[in-house]
């Protein structure tokens, strides 16, 4: 068994859509990066690639190459499953939490965890993801951004 953790922020900005998870989240502000952004889905593939010693998603997926710009983050969360596969590596499971003042989350989660357990190919009862806010403290708190974490297990 092997454990990894995983963690990404990115920046809200307007003109942008709001992805978590795979999910198109409701919201007047999105995620700015060169893919869609979904930072839940980077802090999960940050703790996969991590608990199986392959480095992180800078490695794997650069921010310098074209062909990831605007990609959706649950095609990355597949090829990054391919290669953990090819070593014959499984997920045990995937804990996240995502820091965000607003939008609430609640009603997106249960999406959000179909879509991660259906990618990393296990039961959906082995990804657990959760929200939180700052009370209003930090860059998350002052709605600038959004984080996550993850922590996850593999065999």
């Amino acid at each position: 068994m092997r454990i990894g953790n995983g963690y990404d922020v990115h920046k809200l900005t307007e003109g942008r859509d709001l992805v978590l998870g795979g999910v198109k989240i409701d919201y007047k502000m999105g995620l700015l990066g060169h893919s869609d952004a979904d930072v839940l889905t980077h802090a999960v593939m940050d703790a996969l690639l991590g608990a199986a010693g392959m480095g992180d998603i800078g490695l794997h997926f650069p921010d310098t190459d074209d062909k990831y710009k605007d990609v959706s983050s649950m095609m990355l969360l597949e090829e990054t499953m391919e290669l953990l596969e090819k070593q014959n590596y499984k997920v045990v499971n995937v804990d996240a939490t995502i820091i965000a003042q607003n939008p609430k989350l609640r009603p997106y989660i249960n999406a959000m965890e179909e879509n991660i357990a259906s990618v990393i190919h296990c039961d959906i009862s082995q990804v657990n993801i959760k929200a939180t806010t700052e009370e209003h403290l930090g860059f998350t708190g002052r709605e600038e951004g959004i984080s996550a974490t993850c922590a996850c297990l593999i065999e």
